[in-house]
């Protein structure tokens, strides 16, 4: 009787809300597969009462609208979002997955959790954040996940992670950061401690700093005496990859290469441009700019020689007068004659009133062929 109840339920709501989706439907469960359909959105027809959804290898970004269309499905139990493009997970970004024991968000771009990313998520056992970005995170994000038994952080830019005693958990994931084993990761290590809690690869869960040293983050030397209690909260928001230096990212991008490009490549490269760029732009602006000059020179000299060789004015009125001393001075020192016929041939061809001022640069066969 409880199978034809399921059974006459699953038709009358597919006659209902007629679904294109691939979905297996059985007598306890609905499983529905969206992977690798290249969807840029959760899509609307899939079977509102499914108890399992993958959108494996998708470019979801996990915007409001889609965050809208999961709190529909209010039965998930699982959810598989690995391998897509994620970058922010935002504060409820599950907020009606009240069914919710499952949840996979590795091989994303995710560089930042607000600190209510998770919020109503009761039921959650198992939690997957690997493969991602993140190079602070605030535990407080994990305080509403009651239930929460399995975390795996492993393969992102984690340097220390500020975790409360009463976080409790059977197995955790740390591998593939680049842990600093200072003052900053003394309370990850004495929980990993008196929690008991199992970390998995714990061998490769390793101090990258100060000293370069393989040493497990359980077995490194922190002395309590030397560093404070005093703990700076963190904000609500997590800060995301400017915070990691660019020794950190060159270190995890050794570990992990395909931990940058996340989704077969589809996430954008880390910025790690600093202020040097400027100045290289600068040097390479002033260069070309340069050479063309250099190259104008070369091809097109007419242009300065013009410059360089005018060097003409504009006759004032002391000039006039110098110049026509000079004049007189020039004709005195000539024979009688030729100063005479010079002047008279001058004055032929002009006008009674000659307004313009003689240059003595210009030569008398000119005015003689007038």
């Amino acid at each position: 009787n409880m199978k034809l109840y399921w059974l006459v339920t699953w038709a009358g709501t597919l006659f209902l809300n007629p679904v294109t989706a691939d979905c297996n439907i059985t007598s306890q469960t609905v499983t529905c597969e969206e992977s690798g359909k290249n969807l840029s959105n959760i899509p609307t027809n899939l079977f509102q009462n499914m108890t399992k959804l993958s959108l494996k290898d998708n470019k979801i970004t996990l915007k409001d609208h889609d965050k809208g269309i999961l709190g529909s499905f209010i039965n998930l139990t699982e959810l598989y979002l690995n391998e897509n493009n994620i970058t922010v997970l935002y504060n409820h970004s599950f907020y009606n997955l009240k069914k919710l024991i499952t949840l996979d968000i590795s091989n994303n771009c995710i560089s930042t959790v607000h600190k209510a990313a998770f919020a109503g998520l009761h039921q959650l056992s198992v939690l997957n954040l690997s493969y991602n970005m993140i190079a602070q995170l605030d535990s407080d994000a994990f305080t509403s996940l009651e239930r929460l038994t399995v975390l795996n952080l492993e393969y992102n830019f984690l340097k220390y992670f500020h975790i409360k005693s009463s976080f409790k958990l059977i197995k955790i994931v740390l591998a593939g950061n680049p842990w600093i084993c200072s003052c900053d990761l003394l309370d990850l290590q004495m929980w990993l401690t008196a929690s008991h809690v199992t970390l998995e690869n714990g061998s490769n869960t390793t101090c990258t700093f100060p000293n370069m040293e393989k040493i497990s983050i359980k077995m490194a030397v922190i002395q309590p005496a030397d560093c404070k209690i005093e703990k700076t909260p963190l904000e609500n928001t997590v800060t995301s990859i400017p915070a990691v230096n660019a020794r950190s990212i060159a270190l995890i991008t050794a570990l992990t290469p395909n931990n940058t490009t996340g989704n077969n490549g589809t996430c954008a490269e880390l910025p790690l441009l600093g202020k040097s760029w400027t100045f290289l732009a600068g040097v390479l602006v002033f260069v070309l700019s340069t050479t063309l000059l250099i190259f104008t020179a070369i091809k097109c000299p007419a242009w300065y020689h013009y410059l360089i060789s005018y060097h003409h004015r504009r006759l004032e009125g002391n000039d006039s007068e110098m110049f026509e001393q000079e004049f007189s001075a020039d004709t005195s020192s000539s024979p009688s004659e030729e100063p005479v016929v010079i002047f008279e041939k001058i004055h032929a061809c002009g006008d009674e009133e000659d307004v313009f001022i003689e240059d003595k640069y210009i030569d008398t066969y000119v005015n003689e062929e007038c």
